[in-house]
């Protein structure tokens, strides 16, 4: 593994060949539900225009590029983890895996795997770790994009079932109106338990 930070367009073509999957993740950092990874292998031959970091991308446009990206690209994958395995493993760990569960997924074998992020586990093939890669390799863009859009309706999900969370607001982050409903209304099956917010819900009691 090879961990690339500033990127030269050099560099990206020479990692950029084969076919190469993207990979990326959306929610380490909330209390509440999965975290979900996707993995993304594009056909060069049939380009998607726009592509992005998600969090650089409005929700309009993520749908619209989402339904790109399922009509174009050579191979898609999906990979998560509950957060019972967070609890168990760690919220890094359990990134880890979820990535492994998405390379693993694909029905096209990648040539090698490009992950956003300083890291990446064992994917049985060449891997490299891009920071920032979301906003620079169109794959990557394109699995972030996949990750958010899928997380979210997730999320939204949740938020049908647990209407006073609010979970479609704020998608089960940290925020004052989930500490406030944590409060109120306790820790669900689906929070992530070893987060000290929800711990701390769990010891109040």
């Amino acid at each position: 593994m090879a961990v690339i930070k500033g990127i030269t367009p050099e560099q990206v073509a020479q990692i950029c060949v084969g076919h190469y999957a993207g990979v990326d993740e959306v929610g380490r950092g909330p209390l509440v539900g999965n975290v979900v990874t996707a993995a993304v292998i594009l056909d060069p031959n049939n380009p998607i225009e726009g592509l992005n970091d998600s969090k650089k991308l409005s929700e309009k446009k993520r749908e619209l590029l989402f339904e790109q990206i399922q009509q174009k690209a050579l191979s898609i994958s999906v990979g998560s983890a509950t957060p019972a395995e967070i609890d168990e493993l760690n919220i890094l760990h359990a990134t880890m895996l979820a990535m492994q569960r998405a390379v693993a997924g694909l029905n096209v074998k990648p040539t090698s795997v490009l992950v956003d992020g300083n890291r990446t586990p064992d994917f049985g093939v060449e891997s490299h770790a891009i920071v920032k890669g979301d906003g620079l390799i169109d794959a990557i863009s394109a699995a972030s994009i996949i990750a958010k859009v899928v997380r979210d309706r997730e999320m939204d999900a949740l938020a049908a079932q647990y209407p006073q969370f609010g979970f479609d607001k704020h998608k089960g982050y940290p925020t004052k109106a989930h500490f406030e409903a944590l409060a109120e209304h306790g820790v669900l099956p689906e929070h992530r338990k070893s987060f000290r917010p929800v711990r701390e819900a769990l010891e109040q009691s």
